[in-house]
């Protein structure tokens, strides 16, 4: 009885050693997902997901921040209503993730943080292949307007960015499609063609004409090198330069030079001086015309006074020649004397 009861009594230890290390096993796995403190998030992703399980972490900018917690089809988890037809929203990837916003600190509204940039991409951890979700904000999706889904998503929705292997495989796959569309046949074919019209255009008597003649100039071009005296002219070259030198360094030169100056500044001092004398001009012109003025008004009565005597000297005159006796005796001529 002993026996039994010491086997059932270490079964009952084990069990219970079993259990505790479950337990602790589970809350090791679950500790994160276990805290108050995490949001669960929500994106969708176009691409391949291999290598993303559950359980991946989920990095800020390389900073561990929570646990990726569903991986599923969004043909599977959103429905299509009768009658929809099967939209490319619908081959998405939907993946769930809870992140510690204790560890995230103080970050702006889900919105907010979206409008400013802020995406999902699945990225990879070395050369082993293992995926996780990396969250960062990128400046090229600032203020990047977002599609409308067919469905209402059922957690905050952050959208999601083409990771770097496919962004690869998506320029790789568009210089294939570039290179499929070049028709090399007809392109070696031109080549050829070029390479043949070039031999016939060498092998042609024109272009021999122009390469002999190119040849004649360049031994004529060598012979007047060779026969012409080049230290000769090198040195007339020199003696004209010190002769140009030792002229512009002459007294004659330096004195014309200067006297130029010299005028220069008297033309300068003649130029201040000529808007004061246009000034001085234009007041004597005013003076002499307001002169003018005057002389003329003080002419007018004398000229008509002298026009008046003029007029009486007139007179008189012509009394005299009909009557000269009137002048001395006064009296008028008698009244028979023109008889």
């Amino acid at each position: 009885m002993a026996s039994v009861r010491r086997i059932q009594v270490s079964v009952g230890i084990m069990v219970l050693v079993g259990v505790g290390l479950l337990l602790g096993f589970v809350i090791f796995l679950t500790r994160n997902r276990l805290s108050g403190s995490d949001t669960v998030f929500e994106t969708y992703i176009r691409e391949s997901v291999q290598g993303l399980d559950v359980g991946s972490p989920v990095r800020y900018r390389g900073v561990s921040v929570g646990r990726v917690t569903t991986i599923a089809l969004a043909s599977a988890e959103y429905r299509r209503s009768e009658g929809e037809p099967f939209a490319a929203s619908f081959q998405l990837v939907v993946v769930r993730f809870a992140v510690n916003l204790g560890r995230v600190g103080d970050v702006p509204t889900r919105d907010d943080a979206v409008r400013l940039g802020l995406r999902a991409k699945l990225s990879s951890q070395g050369i082993t292949g293992v995926s996780y979700i990396e969250l960062d904000f990128l400046d090229s999706a600032r203020g990047e307007t977002l599609r409308d889904l067919p469905w209402q998503p059922r957690y905050p929705w952050i959208p999601a960015v083409p990771s770097t292997v496919a962004q690869v495989q998506s320029a790789a796959e568009m210089v294939m499609r570039q290179l499929q569309d070049i028709d090399f046949a007809t392109l070696f074919g031109t080549i050829t063609s070029l390479a043949t019209e070039l031999r016939d255009q060498v092998k042609a008597a024109e272009l021999a004409r122009a390469v002999n003649e190119a040849t004649a100039l360049l031994a004529d071009f060598r012979r007047t090198l060779d026969t012409a005296d080049i230290p000769g002219v090198l040195g007339e070259i020199r003696n004209t330069s010190q002769s140009v030198r030792d002229t512009v360094n002459s007294p004659d030169v330096r004195n014309a030079l200067a006297s130029l100056a010299a005028a220069t500044q008297d033309l300068r001092r003649t130029a201040a001086r000529l808007p004061g004398t246009i000034t001085q001009l234009d007041a004597g012109v005013r003076g002499v015309r307001s002169t003018t003025g005057d002389l003329q008004g003080d002419l007018a009565p004398v000229l008509r006074d002298l026009r008046a005597t003029t007029a009486n000297l007139r007179e008189t005159t012509e009394a005299l020649r009909r009557s000269p006796s009137q002048a001395i005796l006064g009296a008028p001529p008698p009244t028979g004397a023109g008889r």
